[in-house]
């Protein structure tokens, strides 16, 4: 831009002034650092045992599985239905367990099943989980 003033010509630069627009980008930026909440990950500590105590087992589950000839077994020995719930008692008196895992074979009939279940029903505090068996 050009002007005259007395016969002289004087310049002057066509700038823009950046303080306004520095003063908004440090306002933002004070107002992101205000309201970022920082958030401390919580986490738990995890005890590593020693090689020693890994080999104990201190909890045996029971393991009940039957064949595809509906034949029960009682921790891997052959068990007639009627005495399971003896075999579990005595199981459960002599080691700590809360655990009871029937593992029928994918050919195994539904009833065998259902007649196990209903032995092992006595039994209130143990918790039962059935998974199928595939050789």
């Amino acid at each position: 831009m050009r002007r005259r003033k007395k016969g002289i010509i004087v310049e002057k630069d066509a700038g823009v002034d950046m303080t306004p627009m520095l003063d908004i980008v440090f306002i933002l930026l004070i107002f992101f650092i205000v309201t970022t909440s920082f958030v401390k990950e919580k986490g738990f500590v995890v005890g590593k045992s020693e090689a020693s105590k890994s080999t104990e087992n201190t909890s045996k589950n029971i393991m009940i599985h039957i064949d595809e000839n509906n034949m029960v077994y009682f921790n891997n020995k052959p068990v007639d239905i009627m005495r399971l719930p003896a075999r579990v008692e005595y199981f459960t008196a002599n080691n700590a367990t809360e655990i009871v895992i029937l593992r029928p074979h994918e050919e195994t009939s539904y009833q065998k099943v259902v007649e196990v279940l209903d032995q092992l029903q006595q039994f209130k505090r143990l918790k039962i989980t059935i998974g199928i068996y595939k050789p």
